[in-house]
């Protein structure tokens, strides 16, 4: 039988599963790989500017397209900068697949240069890691890889790839199947348990459905809807649960937690029946434990046992992948009995609507308003902050829209690359990036990927002048100290006592025309139209628009970190 080398097999076997973009960095542990894959044209490949950017870019890849993302880095340091993109992956269920270069087994253990145990840094991060060892596992592992990726709840997964394993000779055949013992991912529904939940369903008078991530990630929208319409049952999400059913839809309160909209916190209080789905109960959403929907019976569908009750008690536990128990639900749900209780969530939704103060000046608001008027197909991408929890609340999400970003981890500088990977995934469909100044300079460079790749994505800089959301924090909880907030801050303002400031570094405009992208300065909210119809007139290049933000613009509702989600402050 012919025999080829570790780094044929890898090649041979990205083609088979499917692989249609490879985001890598190379190395010198990895440069035989780079060579195998510059003899192939099938598998394109995309070189960012850092590799923390790679694994986003994969990440936002795989969240937009349904794929994995796969990820090629070296030993040593690329293998180290994956570590905060693994994290994020991990927490937001995305399908991975990142091959790390490693020293020759000989070297293992001895602190070669460039050597480090990946597999042991990145174990509490990832769904599964290993070393391949020896030459004739290299195929089996593989497979595996994206078997594990892609099955139950999603996730990253590391395979680390010693230099000598990948020059050995060794079989060219690729497995078809797998065979994991100890790995049978559940994905059925429990019917005698879900019909329970459905009868308790039934009997209740303050019904509400709570929809996560895994509504999303399962991709079971459309029949998620039949089943709220048939029901009458009104629907919460978390912020990752966006768009588990449209935010125009008249059953849909708002997001809850900590910026949750003052009817969806108040629906969750008061509910007697929580129906969830999909989500893992993180304190951003339940604030006190027990004081969490403290009149409610919890019913929980999740795919991961290990998330049932692990934060919050629930009385009927339902193991199920999200798409499986809603589709059975469809079948057997009846209408419920809710009209008083709708009629007491539209008095809280206007007692106190979800909106933000005008000011006079350009704000948030005009920014998203414009958003949802002139992008019917969208992808948005946010960063994290302040702009973040604005973006999960005002923009509208649709059956046309998706809204990514990093919720469990909250890593700062997802945005830009999110944006390239989104846009890569989807090419024909217009992303917009909505991030921070502070975020946004935190993988700035990557604007040479999307200019090299000509992707026309839509960067959208809220300028405040500061990291928004600790400033935040520091107005309300710590007496406006302002410390480490403010991006003008260095020498001028410590040998002044903060009385001098520099001008804001760096110039957006100019640093965008350096890279040869557009840019665009927005001071006014008449200007804002006019600044999107010009950023969609550029086709191949991204554009940068830099909103200059007033930074006491605040995201409200808040809830004090360790309180209830009635403990709502308004405003201030």
């Amino acid at each position: 039988m012919k025999q080829i080398t570790g780094n044929k097999l890898l090649v041979k076997a990205l083609k088979e599963e499917g692989v249609e973009y490879l985001f890598g960095y190379p190395g010198a542990c990895t440069i035989d790989i780079s060579d195998e894959l510059y003899k192939q044209d099938e598998i394109k490949i995309v070189l960012p500017r850092h590799e923390q950017a790679l694994v986003h870019e994969a990440d936002a890849y795989a969240r937009t397209t349904g794929k994995v993302g796969v990820c090629l880095v070296t030993s040593g340091p690329g293998a180290t900068n994956l570590v905060t993109g693994l994290a994020t992956a991990n927490y937001d269920s995305v399908p991975l697949v990142c091959f790390t270069g490693q020293v020759a087994r000989h070297l293992i253990g001895n602190d070669a240069f460039q050597e480090v145990d990946i597999v042991g840094i990145t174990r509490s991060i990832t769904k599964y890691g290993v070393t391949v060892r020896n030459r004739e596992d290299l195929g089996r592992i593989i497979k595996e890889a994206f078997y594990i990726a892609r099955t139950g709840k999603p996730g990253p997964v590391l395979i680390d790839l010693p230099k000598d394993v990948m020059a050995e000779l060794g079989s060219a055949e690729y497995p078809k199947n797998v065979n994991i013992r100890g790995y049978k991912p559940n994905t059925s529904v429990h019917i005698g348990q879900l019909k329970r939940a459905l009868k308790m369903l039934a009997k209740a008078k303050r019904p509400l459905f709570l929809a996560g991530g895994g509504v999303n990630i399962a991709h079971t929208q459309e029949v998620f809807r039949e089943v709220v319409e048939k029901t009458q049952v009104p629907v919460v999400t978390t912020v990752m649960g966006r768009g588990a059913i449209s935010t125009k839809h008249p059953l849909f309160i708002g997001n809850l937690g900590m910026h949750g909209a003052y009817a969806a916190n108040m629906a969750v209080s008061e509910c007697d029946l929580l129906f969830s789905i999909g989500t893992r109960f993180n304190d951003r959403i339940t604030g006190k434990l027990h004081e969490f929907a403290p009149h409610a019976q919890i019913i929980h569908i999740d795919i991961d046992t290990a998330s049932i009750s692990r934060n919050i008690h629930v009385d009927i536990p339902i193991v199920a992948d999200a798409k499986e128990a809603i589709t059975k639900m469809a079948e057997y749900v009846e209408p419920c009995s809710t009209s008083k209780w709708l009629a007491q969530i539209d008095a809280w939704k206007n007692e106190y609507p979800l909106t933000m103060r005008p000011n006079g000046v350009m704000g948030p608001l005009d920014i998203f308003n414009a958003i949802n008027e002139q992008f019917d197909d969208a992808i948005i991408v946010t960063d994290v902050g302040q702009h973040q929890m604005l973006t999960s609340q005002y923009v509208d999400i649709t059956e046309n829209r998706q809204i990514i970003m990093s919720g469990g981890l909250g890593t700062m500088g997802y945005g830009l690359p999110g944006a390239i990977g989104a846009k890569i995934g989807n090419p024909d469909k217009p992303v917009i990036a909505i991030s921070g100044d502070g975020g946004m300079q935190m993988n700035i460079q990557e604007l040479a990927t999307a200019v090299l790749e000509e992707l026309p994505v839509i960067l959208c800089i809220f300028n405040n002048e500061y990291l928004g959301m600790v400033r935040q924090w520091q107005k309300l909880f710590y007496g406006k100290r302002y410390s480490m907030t403010n991006l003008r801050a260095g020498a001028l303002s410590r040998r002044t006592d903060g009385e001098e400031y520099p001008e804001y570094t760096p110039n957006f405009i100019k640093l965008a025309e350096s890279y040869g992208a557009k840019g665009i300065r927005v001071m006014k909210k008449e200007d804002i139209a006019a600044a999107f119809e010009e950023a969609k007139k550029n086709t191949k290049t991204p554009t940068i628009i830099e909103f200059i933000i007033d930074p006491e613009e605040m995201v409200y509702p808040m809830i004090k970190p360790g309180g209830t989600l009635e403990d709502m402050i308004m405003d201030c």
